[in-house]
């Protein structure tokens, strides 16, 4: 069943958790001729239109019935739910959407289904795969970023022309560590494993699973893409026959790097000296961990074949994704930006690194990870902090060991993390911040929402966090 095109017609699928993919998955198992079972903890509205459509709703269950053939679970279901855990005793295989969009791929005319280009890490995933899916289309391929980002893939695998050839020609495909964990035979025809740090060990267990989980995109590809600049990245592409490694520094043959203020290519150029992509100040997003990230996807498409000129139209043309480095205004010579997508220590150390001076927003769900060496590494930089949401108390007992002079506010927040009512909502909450950080700030600071954390504590999700900050900021008098 592992084959591109597998039929599931005849067989008993149970899908649990019904959010995006997993409603996805229901409806290509359904359209497949799959039996389909659907579980999860509230019946939510699809379950209305996936049960007209021939699927059955079982409510809550930790068991899975008799005569399931395979059961295909949520990223956000944790191996030890009760569920899953019966699963494994009974032998029941489990996978993720991505798996099943693996072998529902169609083939296209000649016969192979359309190539993945896949990129996973701890931070830079998005933003790599919108800028890959960037440069593929610059190349003139009928491309698509899906997966953990944009459309399920088992949408975009089974996407037909009006001819009934696959719609996609290639798809560069985001995947995270719980989608990997549930992934046995992807095959990807390169990947990249951007960099791994401490996040998301709360799900895993163990950072070791963690990292195990990321280093599963390599396993069945030819070329294996990581940054030299992060040690562990770098170790799960060492000895790969594929290994193509990015640097910031001038690249030795196999890497893609900067020289002389250009993107160079020395691992896929007919030019043992090299082949210039584009000049690194035609990338129109800052940051070295930008730059890192624009490498990895230009490693991708040159794995793929696509020329330097097309990379460098992608790349020049690349916006960027909301609320990642979005500058949202300047006051009186004070840049106010968003980087609300920085929901763990390292991805706010990377946005960090890319201002002088800061005033930092900070806080949230930690999930279980050490901020520790992030705030002593940004001490330096720091004008000021504002510190809210559940665990802004991790914060300031680090803040106080590692920046002690630095001026920091603290923004409390109701009950800090449900959106109970009695507590103020998440618009007052993000208003006090805004304006405690304008207190801090003087001319040439940057005041950063980089807050490390997730956001579920006292928001949606940091895209309503992200909305709020630019709200707030817009408002202020």
């Amino acid at each position: 069943m592992s084959g591109a095109g597998s039929s599931f017609a005849g067989r008993t699928v149970l899908v649990a958790g019904l959010g995006v993919s997993g409603v996805a998955a229901a409806r290509a198992l359904l359209a497949d001729g799959a039996g389909v079972l659907l579980t999860d903890a509230a019946q939510l509205p699809a379950v209305a239109e996936l049960t007209a459509g021939g699927a059955t709703w079982l409510g809550v269950t930790d068991t899975v019935p008799p005569g399931v053939d395979l059961v295909v679970t949520s990223p956000g279901w944790r191996p030890d739910s009760p569920l899953l855990l019966d699963a494994a005793e009974r032998g029941v295989e489990v996978v993720g959407e991505p798996e099943l969009a693996w072998r529902m791929r169609i083939a296209g005319p000649g016969g192979t289904p359309a190539p993945w280009l896949a990129v996973t890490g701890t931070n830079g995933k998005t933003t790599t795969v919108t800028m890959l899916e960037a440069i593929l289309l610059a190349d003139g391929r009928r491309a698509v970023a899906a997966g953990n980002v944009g459309r399920p893939l088992v949408e975009v695998v089974t996407a037909k022309d009006d001819d009934g050839t696959p719609a996609f020609d290639v798809v560069a495909v985001e995947l995270s560590s719980f989608q990997l964990h549930w992934s046995s035979s992807l095959a990807p025809a390169a990947a990249a494993v951007l960099n791994v740090a401490d996040d998301h060990t709360d799900w895993h267990g163990s950072f070791a699973a963690y990292r195990d989980a990321k280093a599963r995109i390599l396993e069945r590809s030819p070329v294996a893409v990581g940054d030299a600049g992060d040690p562990v990245a770098a170790r799960l592409v060492e000895g790969h026959p594929g290994a193509v490694t990015v640097t910031l520094d001038e690249p030795r043959p196999g890497q893609l790097g900067v020289r002389a203020g250009a993107l160079l290519d020395r691992a896929f150029a007919d030019d043992p000296a090299g082949e210039v992509l584009m000049e690194r100040a035609d990338l129109p997003v800052p940051g070295p961990h930008n730059t890192v990230n624009a490498l990895a996807a230009a490693a991708l498409a040159r794995a793929l074949g696509v020329p330097a000129s097309s990379v460098a139209r992608g790349l020049a043309g690349f916006t960027g994704g909301a609320h990642r480095n979005v500058l949202v205004a300047t006051r009186d010579g004070v840049d106010w930006v968003d980087d609300s997508k920085a929901t763990n220590p390292h991805a706010a150390g990377a946005s960090l690194a890319a201002y002088p001076r800061v005033v930092w927003i900070a806080g949230g769900l930690l999930k279980g990870a050490d901020v520790d060496p992030l705030v002593a590494a940004v001490a330096p930089r720091l004008a000021g902090v504002v510190l809210l949401g559940r665990d802004r108390e991790l914060i300031a007992r680090s803040l106080a060991r590692h920046a002690p002079s630095v001026p920091v506010v603290d923004i409390p927040s109701g009950n800090d993390g449900r959106m109970d009512a009695g507590r103020e909502d998440a618009a007052t909450t993000m208003t006090r911040v805004v304006t405690a950080a304008a207190s801090l700030a003087r001319p040439g600071d940057t005041v950063l929402l980089a807050p490390a954390a997730a956001s579920m504590d006292v928001f949606r999700d940091y895209g309503h966090r992200g909305q709020a900050f630019a709200d707030a900021v817009r408002a202020l008098g």
